[in-house]
């Protein structure tokens, strides 16, 4: 597929034929990608339905982070995790740099704060899949030709 642009300079115009190759969206990228969508928003409505709920308040409390930075963790983890898979879908190279980035930071925070580490099991199991798919030879060809269109 060939794009034509018309490249105005001082004194002149000129057309740039450019040869653009479209890289299809892998699934497992697709997947990924809804997933984090899906539970980023059904994690921000339980989140808000019991923000609160006594039960909820009392196990926080329990936590060594202050309730507040809980919360700021929380919503802005999710608002990351939202904006991350809205990216991965545009082929946005930063965001499964992000979504793996913060995914991981959550992780380690977990690791820190987390009385039960084994909960955290399942979490870092489908984020080293989650890594894994995302930085695969098909994945890195559809985030490259959207990061070279960026840049040109």
């Amino acid at each position: 597929m060939y794009i034509v642009l018309l490249a105005c300079g001082y004194d002149s115009y000129s057309l740039i034929l450019l040869d653009y190759k479209v890289i299809k969206r892998p699934l497992s990228v697709t997947i990924i990608a809804w997933f984090a969508i899906v539970i980023a928003v059904l994690s921000l409505i339980s989140s808000i339905l019991t923000h609160n709920n006594p039960l909820t308040q009392q196990l926080m409390a329990k936590s060594m982070v202050p309730i507040s930075l809980q919360y700021g963790l929380l919503y802005g983890g999710l608002s990351l995790t939202l904006v991350a898979g809205i990216g991965m879908l545009k082929g946005q190279h930063w965001a499964r740099l992000l979504y793996v980035g913060w995914s991981t930071i959550g992780l380690i925070i977990g690791l820190a704060t987390t009385p039960i580490k084994i909960a955290l099991l399942p979490g870092a199991v489908l984020l080293g899949l989650a890594a894994y798919f995302l930085f695969r030879p098909a994945a890195n060809a559809y985030f490259s030709a959207r990061l070279a269109a960026n840049n040109a």
